[in-house]
C-alpha cells in the first residue's frame, strides 16, 4: 500500500474505485517456465480484483531452479532405438520438449 497513508482510509478509497483486495495465506509459490521454476517460500501473497479483472501480486524471496525436460535414462533409451550417439539423443529430445517417441521418430527420418 501507500505508505503512511491509513489503513481505513486507503480501504476507502480503494472501494470507491472498485478495488478488492484480498490476501492469500501461501506457504508456497512455484512459477514454471520451460527451463526453470522459480519458487517462493513463506511469500506474502494479494489478489487484487478491479475493472473485472484479478491481479496477484507475490513478494518474497525467490530462488531460481532449472528443470530437466529429460533424463538420463530417456537419452540411453533414444540412443538405442535411434542408433545415434548421445549429443545427438540429447538435441532431439531438446527439440521435442522431452518427448521420446517424437525425438525417436525425428532422428530415424
Amino acid at each position: 500500500m501507500i505508505p503512511g497513508m491509513n489503513p481505513r482510509a486507503m480501504k476507502q478509497a480503494m472501494k470507491k474505485l472498485g478495488m478488492q483486495q484480498q490476501d492469500i495465506e501461501a506457504s508456497e509459490v512455484i512459477i514454471k517456465t520451460a527451463d526453470k521454476e522459480i519458487i517462493f517460500l513463506h511469500p506474502q501473497v494479494s489478489k487484487i480484483h478491479m475493472m473485472g479483472e484479478d491481479t496477484w501480486q507475490i513478494t518474497g524471496e525467490a530462488q531460481e531452479h532449472s528443470r530437466e525436460l529429460f533424463s538420463e535414462e530417456d537419452v540411453k533409451t533414444v540412443m538405442e532405438r535411434a542408433g545415434v550417439s548421445e549429443d545427438k539423443a540429447k538435441e532431439a529430445l531438446t527439440e521435442s520438449n522431452g518427448n521420446l517417441a517424437e525425438a525417436i521418430l525425428t532422428l530415424k527420418q
